[in-house]
């Protein structure tokens, strides 16, 4: 699932083409119609699905026309890659043990938005992203990798999130194999 540009997702098909990850992407949902995501996976020929928040009456409804959604799939995990928006008790309910969530910060510092900015405001040396299983909290369920990325002097918010994204696109498919290869169980 994503939100935007879909570099995560980008970073997991290259990784499974590669062979690098036995896996298969069953399909691409995005709640943003203007998501690259979708252009993305529709230029893979991977089935691209859209659920505009906008288009339900509720978030309850929303959710409900999500499970739905991603039930038609037949899925075994559902993996957030850029996905922007916080998932409700009955889908973290639905699908418990089979949400990931990669975040860029090294939690359980920094959760929700603006994880690189608070690292800077803090004044840490390291920050880094960790790859975790989604709970019913904001980005605390159990965690599953990290990978730390130290913080220059000289950071901006930008130049930060560009290097903790490199390393996210590297750990995402490292802890998804670790899971598909039955090495690690929440």
């Amino acid at each position: 699932m994503a939100s935007g540009r879909g570099s995560n997702f980008e970073a997991l098909y290259a990784a499974i083409k590669n062979e690098k990850l036995n896996a298969e992407i069953k399909v691409l949902v995005s709640d943003n119609p203007e998501s690259g995501a979708l252009t993305s996976a529709n230029n893979k020929n991977i089935p691209a699905e859209c659920c505009n928040r906008k288009s339900y009456s509720s978030k309850e409804q929303f959710e409900i026309a999500l499970i739905s959604k991603i039930n038609e799939y037949d899925t075994d995990l559902i993996i957030l890659a850029g996905y922007m928006r916080i998932l409700g008790k009955e889908f973290v309910d639905t699908f418990e043990g089979k949400i990931l969530n990669i975040h860029p910060s090294l939690l359980p510092s920094f959760p929700g938005l603006h994880a690189q900015k608070q690292a800077l405001d803090y004044g840490v040396k390291y920050s880094g992203c960790t790859v975790h299983y989604v709970d019913a909290g904001l980005d605390s369920g159990p965690i599953i990798m990290q990978r730390t990325v130290p913080v220059l002097d000289n950071d901006t918010e930008k130049t930060l999130s560009l290097r903790i994204l490199k390393e996210e696109h590297d750990i995402y498919w490292r802890a998804i194999k670790l899971i598909t290869e039955s090495k690690l169980h929440n």
